[in-house]
């Protein structure tokens, strides 16, 4: 499944250092033995996208070429040069942290889709709800536009 994503996302061919980067990644998946849960995400994912539902992988998921060529995540991390370790490592005793977000209109759809095919005994919902007070409401806009941390600062302490 992965090289059928990198043809897909590199039709070009894939660089030395990604290939290089995914291949250690499918080694330390294989060792924490955990494949089946990428192939579980890459599922639910997959049948939402076919039914139009949208969906987006997000986090520290976003670190992970795996997780890009199977088309979980939608950022490539080379571009971005994120640390794989945030998302994932030996050091780490847990699976990793994969975040899906769908659309709330028929993200009920989804829940049905995993109590068929997982069964209800396999399946939990998780959710966070996170209140911004105004300072890091301005600090996570400002560098979700790309402004300079000084301005950021600037406009985060003039709410005091």
């Amino acid at each position: 499944m992965c090289e059928q994503g990198m043809s897909n996302r590199w039709p070009e061919g894939v660089s030395a250092r990604n290939r290089q980067g995914i291949e250690d990644e499918l080694a330390l998946i294989a060792e924490r033995q955990c494949e089946h849960f990428f192939l579980t995400v890459e599922d639910v994912v997959r049948w939402a996208r076919s039914r139009g539902i949208l969906c987006q992988g997000r986090g520290s998921a976003a670190n992970s070429l795996v997780c890009f060529v199977l088309g979980i995540t939608k950022v490539a991390p080379d571009r971005s040069r994120m640390l794989f370790a945030r998302f994932m490592s030996r050091e780490r005793e847990e699976l990793p942290d994969i975040d899906v977000d769908f659309e709330h209109q028929r993200r009920e759809e989804v829940i049905q889709y995993i109590y068929e095919k997982y069964g209800r005994d396999r399946a939990a919902i998780a959710a966070t709800v996170i209140h911004y007070r105004p300072r890091m409401a301005v600090r996570d806009v400002g560098r979700a536009l790309g402004q300079s941390p000084d301005l950021i600062d600037r406009m985060a302490k003039s709410l005091a």
